[in-house]
């Protein structure tokens, strides 16, 4: 162990001296930053145009513009009110040379036909007419009351019709858990998610240097001098803790430039739901993702004889994080579903899978995420012990990349 954490230290030292490391440790967080910023951008025209004020002028004779005040006191809307006695035959001439100003008239028309006509200036709000859509509850209720119905009727035609879901067996929760499961997963299980999510995305990732770490290795004709002082498994483990490392500090600068960012745009408490009991299950799965995928990278990686020429299988396996893709699908439709239970116990997507799963579903099937972890650490062992001896003998064959059959003499050996 002592010699693997020499050779951690020797990864972790050589690759933060590396100019294209550290450049693509930064960059990545700031071009993120800068995109988010380049967005908001666009979005500000948009955002001006639904603040922008709008003079309503409301030629009222069914006296309902106190029902119209109070309803846009309600919203957001920033809409100002005025009563006119201007008539609908001088409304244009009365807009001309006008911006951001409507002339409602409400009249018979809008009980027997229900038109309300509407006159706006030429320069306006292209929202406006969206927004004034508010109105037509108020407008509504007089219509109601014009056919002589007691308050009670009008109560219940005004009132939604609401379907709660019952599911079968949960009959002890009432639909006051019902409620609760069509509002979707709580933010105490989407943040923690999201950034194990983007945990395990770093790691894996920056663990994907593996594959050029132990071919380049071959290409300089350093890894004879190398293993001449300790072994291939202490050389092997060495390399997977020091892109664990690397990646963690990728983690953390991402973040540390990504998080203050974020709370300053978004304007969110992202740390309240972030450190939940959640979060330590989450990263768990995490590492155990990168572990798995280290060691088929290190494995396959000394089978190369340049990464440049990497042939069809070992570009096969570098595909490997990405199959949790092929899932998302059935699992953001039904997370209980049969699919999303067969991407759990598959060793390549679970990590993904699982991480998904957690976080939309409101019970955790603690049965699926025992079964699942243990697979996992079996398949860490498994892949751990293959990865040995295909590394044994694959970083000291030179000249050309191994082939399916001799990686699988090599495994039997």
């Amino acid at each position: 162990m002592r010699n693997s954490m020499k050779v951690a230290k020797w990864e972790i030292k050589r690759n933060m001296k590396n100019k294209t490391f550290l450049i693509g440790l930064f960059l990545t967080p700031i071009l993120i930053v800068a995109f988010m910023f380049i967005g908001s951008l666009f979005n500000d025209d948009s955002e001006d145009l639904t603040t922008e004020q709008v003079t309503v002028l409301v030629n009222d004779q069914l006296n309902t513009f106190d029902s119209l005040e109070e309803t846009i006191n309600q919203t957001a809307l920033n809409l100002e009110l005025k009563k006119t006695d201007t008539s609908e035959g001088d409304a244009q001439d009365a807009l001309i040379g006008s911006e951001n100003t409507a002339y409602i008239f409400i009249d018979q028309r809008a009980l027997e036909q229900g038109i309300v006509p509407v006159y706006t200036s030429e320069e306006i709000n292209p929202y406006f007419m969206d927004q004034i859509q508010v109105f037509e509850t108020p407008l509504k209720s007089i219509q109601l009351e014009n056919l002589g119905l007691t308050d009670e009727q009008l109560v219940m035609i005004s009132s939604n019709i609401s379907f709660e879901k019952v599911v079968s067996g949960d009959r002890d929760s009432g639909t006051e858990n019902n409620s609760e499961e069509s509002s979707g997963p709580p933010l105490e299980k989407i943040i923690p998610g999201i950034f194990a999510g983007f945990v395990m995305l770093s790691i894996v990732f920056t663990g994907m240097a593996i594959f050029q770490s132990a071919s380049q290795e071959k290409k300089d004709k350093i890894a004879e001098i190398i293993l001449s002082s300790l072994t291939p498994g202490e050389l092997m483990n060495g390399k997977i803790i020091g892109y664990f490392v690397l990646g963690l500090i990728q983690t953390v600068v991402s973040i540390a430039i990504l998080l203050p960012a974020a709370i300053w745009k978004i304007d969110f408490p992202f740390m309240e739901y972030l450190f939940v009991p959640e979060l330590a299950l989450y990263l768990f799965i995490a590492i155990l993702g990168y572990l798995l995928f280290a060691a088929i990278f290190v494995g396959v990686g000394a089978t190369m004889a340049d990464i440049s020429t990497a042939g069809n299988f070992q570009g096969f396996v570098m595909m490997l994080p990405f199959a949790t893709f092929i899932f998302i699908g059935p699992v953001l439709g039904d997370p209980s579903g049969l699919w999303a239970q067969v991407g759990t116990y598959i060793p390549f997507t679970s990590p993904g899978v699982l991480l998904l799963r957690l976080v939309l579903l409101d019970h955790w099937p603690w049965l699926e995420i025992i079964i699942a972890l243990a697979i996992l650490l079996v398949s860490i062992v498994l892949f751990m012990k293959l990865a040995g001896k295909i590394f044994k003998v694959g970083i000291l064959l030179y000249g050309k990349n191994a082939s399916v059959k001799e990686i699988w003499k090599w495994i039997r050996a």
